[in-house]
């Protein structure tokens, strides 16, 4: 809204009005406010959920110290959301179609977490949200990303092509704008297209059309779009489902959430900048240095959080905040077309997923063969497994970030490593 009314005040030659221009004073800006947001407001928050009652419900797990987290703050995840969109709104540009779908993803999850958190607390339901309808609004999302993403107009990137590979007409229209390009064997061009980022790899660019090649026209083009929203979905889902697994310890998928926004950042603005771009070798993404602004909300939204969810925690995101979180990751990465990263920079979410699959899977095998469950971990998720081994919780935590940091360092790292 703020980027709107300086661009007219600057139409004005109002002194200074142009600085909305400049996305590092907008990304500055948004980290500024979500911080201040999640900072002030969130105390104010936290005293009435206080007041309201909206606390903890503990389950016996056998954990040394779970009982004092009982009658925490829950729903706390309404600030992060808050610390999000506001900043957002104030300072992107509202029309920018990767902005609509990273605010839509965050309403659209973090709505449905309150809904989860809302069974908990209010209606006494320690199951929550039925399993069924949290992965119906999670495919939902992820089908509106996919469809959105494959077919709107807007979604586009430039490629560096040889002028000899064009088609006859791409040809008269580049020349007819630029006859200079003739002088050229290489040329700018903008395209819709279903290709994404292959971390490790020299030519680092992978298609999902080619995942249909098999299938006649017109069969590929409806089968290549099916498949796309379906690895849509799956990556919207596995992503936030190990955000929530997560959600375990005081201040661990804040921290790790914020830390993963920060090299999603690094990477979007890299992707948005055509320098940087075809320095890297890297796909050039026009319209996603308004991401960068997102990250930054993001970022200020997380850290301001962890001021009140570090241990020992004065409030829990609940699945308001990690639902949100985990789905944010995903599409920012998806619309970065750096999705093929999440195992990497997701690779904490990913061992905890992991962890209840394996541990769940094991079990089931076992008693279905010898007549008794054996268990691979002590306890699943995995930080439960370190806490069952007598780690203490701000031990654990310290170390899930440090290799969170790992990770984020490294997926920064590929785009020279190829």
């Amino acid at each position: 809204m703020l980027y709107y009314l300086f661009k007219y005040l600057d139409s004005l030659d109002v002194p200074g009005a142009g600085v909305f221009e400049y996305i590092s004073f907008r990304s500055a800006a948004a980290v500024i406010t979500s911080l201040i947001i999640s900072l002030l407001i969130g105390k104010r928050i936290i005293q009435y959920l206080q007041v309201k009652q909206i606390g903890e419900v503990v389950r016996d797990l056998g954990l040394e110290g779970q009982y004092r987290k009982e009658g925490t703050p829950s729903m706390g995840g309404i600030i992060i959301l808050a610390s999000i969109v506001i900043p957002v709104v104030l300072f992107a540009k509202l029309n920018n179609i990767y902005i609509i779908l990273m605010l839509t993803t965050t309403m659209w999850l973090g709505f449905m977490g309150f809904l989860d958190d809302y069974i908990k607390i209010f209606r006494k339901n320690k199951a929550g949200l039925a399993g069924k309808f949290k992965i119906a609004g999670q495919v939902g999302l992820g089908l509106i990303v996919g469809v959105v993403f494959y077919f709107s107009d807007d979604v586009i990137i430039v490629e560096r092509v040889p002028l000899s590979s064009l088609t006859r007409a791409e040809r008269a229209e580049i020349i007819e704008n630029n006859r200079n390009v003739l002088q050229q064997s290489e040329v700018n061009i903008e395209r819709k297209s279903t290709k994404t980022t292959i971390p490790f790899v020299k030519n680092n660019e992978f298609d999902y059309r080619w995942l249909v090649s098999f299938a006649p026209e017109p069969w590929r083009e409806i089968l290549t779009w099916i498949v796309y929203v379906i690895i849509v979905i799956f990556i919207v889902t596995a992503v936030s489902n190990g955000a929530n697994l997560t959600d375990g310890l005081d201040g661990l998928a804040t921290g790790v959430s914020a830390i993963t926004g920060a090299a999603l950042g690094a990477l979007a603005y890299v992707s948005s900048n055509i320098i940087y771009a075809r320095y890297l070798n890297i796909m050039y993404i026009p319209g996603s240095e308004e991401l960068v602004i997102f990250a930054s909300a993001f970022i200020g939204a997380t850290v301001g959080f962890l001021w009140y969810n570090s241990y020992p925690a004065q409030v829990f995101m609940g699945d308001t905040g990690s639902l949100a979180l985990g789905g944010i990751i995903a599409v920012f990465a998806i619309v970065i077309r750096k999705e093929l990263l999440i195992p990497v920079l997701c690779g904490i979410f990913l061992a905890e997923n992991l962890s209840v699959v394996m541990q769940v899977s094991w079990f089931k095998y076992t008693r279905k063969k010898y007549g008794e469950g054996r268990r691979i971990f002590l306890m699943s998720p995995l930080h439960h497994h370190y806490q069952k081994k007598g780690y203490p919780e701000p031990k654990i935590v310290t170390r899930f970030w440090i290799v969170a940091i790992i990770l984020a360092v490294l997926s920064i790292v590929t785009l020279k490593i190829r």
